[in-house]
């Protein structure tokens, strides 16, 4: 089987697998609409004080949201052997890896992006502001999905992996969020995201190139 192939057959097959426990994908969604919608009600109807509030309370509950699904990554794979295989089949492990976390954004970071400009609507975000939510949302989730993979990696079979998960990739977070909740502040107040835009595109290729190979040797690891 061809390299492309075998990422699009593992794509596929984690979407599948997914997707036929619809709770668990829709976990991270339902939190993330939770969290947004709750927020106007703790903090008031003031549409000034929401619209100033909206691009930092998005980005940290779509972060948070994240961090739910990152424990079950890889664990569902080393409960039934299946990441054994991975591990041992033709293709490079790192590009699997990157295959596995192409999967885990399209069902837990691509629905925050889509829904995003939604939500908000709730906190009265100036509709200039929704083109750089998205584009935010849009290159700062995979690089989230890409952290996030190693330190499930890192994790993988210790007891209370996903407090350990969350310990590890928060620090790595913190740029992402910064950056990306500065860009659409800057979209809202009507001054130029590039810089903002241009620094998560950044994030996005280091992390699309130095993580998969990462994983993966967290993964070995884990597994000797």
């Amino acid at each position: 089987m061809g390299l492309l192939n075998a990422t699009l057959c593992q794509i596929r097959r984690d979407l599948t697998v997914a997707l036929r426990r619809v709770h668990d994908t829709l976990t991270p969604v339902i939190f993330f609409a939770i969290v947004v919608s709750l927020f106007p009600l703790a903090v008031g109807p003031d549409k000034a004080m929401l619209a100033a509030l909206a691009p930092g309370v998005v980005w940290v509950a779509a972060l948070l949201a994240t961090l739910l699904s990152l424990n079950r990554m890889f664990a569902d794979d080393y409960a039934d052997g299946s990441l054994e295989q991975l591990i041992l089949a033709p293709q490079p492990l790192a590009v699997m890896v990157l295959a596995k976390v192409i999967a885990h954004w399209l069902l837990s970071g691509l629905p925050l992006v889509l829904i995003s400009p939604l939500l908000a609507l709730q906190l009265h975000l100036p509709e200039s502001a929704y083109g750089a939510l998205l584009a935010s949302l849009a290159l700062g989730t995979p690089v989230l999905s890409l952290l996030g993979a190693v330190g499930a990696a890192l994790t993988l079979g210790l007891r209370g992996g996903g407090v350990l998960v969350s310990t590890l990739v928060l620090p790595l977070y913190t740029p992402v969020l910064i950056f990306g909740a500065g860009a659409v502040a800057q979209a809202a107040s009507g001054q130029s995201i590039e810089a903002h835009l241009s620094l998560l595109a950044a994030f996005l290729v280091m992390a699309l190139t130095l993580t998969p190979v990462a994983t993966a040797a967290a993964l070995r690891v884990s597994l000797d």
